[in-house]
């Protein structure tokens, strides 16, 4: 058997069991593509990552990252996880506070605040772009947002290395006290090749966030997103795009999966030149070795 660094992880979590699950895997020479889906698989973890030497200069390490189902190019909360794993094992430094992972997507520097326990990471997003803005009453939305009130902003899809339909709905409980249809959401995500449906809502004032995000995922498996460094990213880039940017100086923080057990919290950053930053702190959780031949 071959031994290799193993460690779970909460990302975008002060403590374990708020944050979207991470499984990563250090010293992963010698995989081929089977045998990583074969432990993504196993973990049975939202994403599992595994860490190799860089191939491109700049870069302190690479990182290919897995679902359960399929390899996946670029996913926020893994992003995160994986460089905070690669910083405490010493296989990088940060640099003027940055570190440059190598990925599907290329080179993508994460921004590396404070230290120990308290420490943010955020990645720089793929550069999103709106793809279509959906008319009032579009009828492949409708049933998905079916008895939420809309917000301000119309929908719209965006494409941000993945895709998904964001929807602004008009208060905080609504959003909070939604059942998603899930037929609905899986017709919608696979007629418009996207992820499925983003969620968002205008936080009530005092509970310490500016956004609440719920990210349905519709194809192809069916769940919520516990904390989703991406989809959370593409919505920056909407909000950016609408002059509509909760918080202050480009800065804000998001909860997410309160309703499916977790309570994350994510800090966006949008920067002077447009570019969006998504991170957040993270928790180990488990350390060890995996047995993977």
């Amino acid at each position: 058997m071959t031994l290799r660094r193993y460690l779970q992880l909460d990302v975008f979590a002060d403590r374990p069991g708020a944050g979207n699950p991470l499984a990563v895997v250090l010293d992963a020479n010698g995989l081929d593509d089977a045998r990583m889906q074969a432990v993504a698989r196993w973990t049975r973890l939202p994403e599992t990552t595994f860490v190799f030497p860089p191939t491109q200069p700049g870069a302190a390490y690479r990182v290919r990252m897995f679902s359960p189902r399929r390899e996946v190019p670029f996913a926020g909360h893994p992003s995160v996880g994986t460089a905070h794993v690669v910083l405490e094992a010493g296989l990088a430094q940060a640099v003027e506070g940055h570190v440059v992972q190598e990925g599907a997507v290329g080179l993508l520097p994460l921004a590396v605040e404070g230290e120990g326990s308290a420490r943010t990471i955020s990645v720089r997003t793929p550069r999103a772009r709106v793809v279509e803005i959906a008319e009032a009453g579009d009828a492949r939305l409708a049933a998905a947002l079916a008895g939420l009130a809309p917000g301000a902003l119309p929908s719209a899809l965006m494409d941000g290395g993945r895709r998904w339909w964001l929807a602004e709905v008009a208060s905080e409980a609504a959003l909070r006290g939604a059942t998603p249809d899930w037929d609905a959401i899986a017709q919608l995500a696979e007629s418009t090749e996207t992820m499925g449906l983003c969620a968002f809502a205008r936080a009530d004032a005092g509970n310490g966030y500016d956004l609440v995000v719920r990210a349905f995922v519709g194809a192809p498996a069916r769940f919520e997103d516990a904390a989703s460094g991406a989809a959370n990213a593409t919505l920056a880039a909407w909000l950016k795009h609408n002059d509509a940017l909760p918080g202050r100086d480009g800065r804000y923080t998001v909860s997410q999966g309160r309703e499916v057990g977790f309570d994350a919290r994510l800090q966006l950053r949008v920067d002077e030149d447009g570019e969006v930053w998504s991170g957040g702190q993270v928790c180990n959780v488990v350390r060890g070795t995996i047995d993977w031949a």
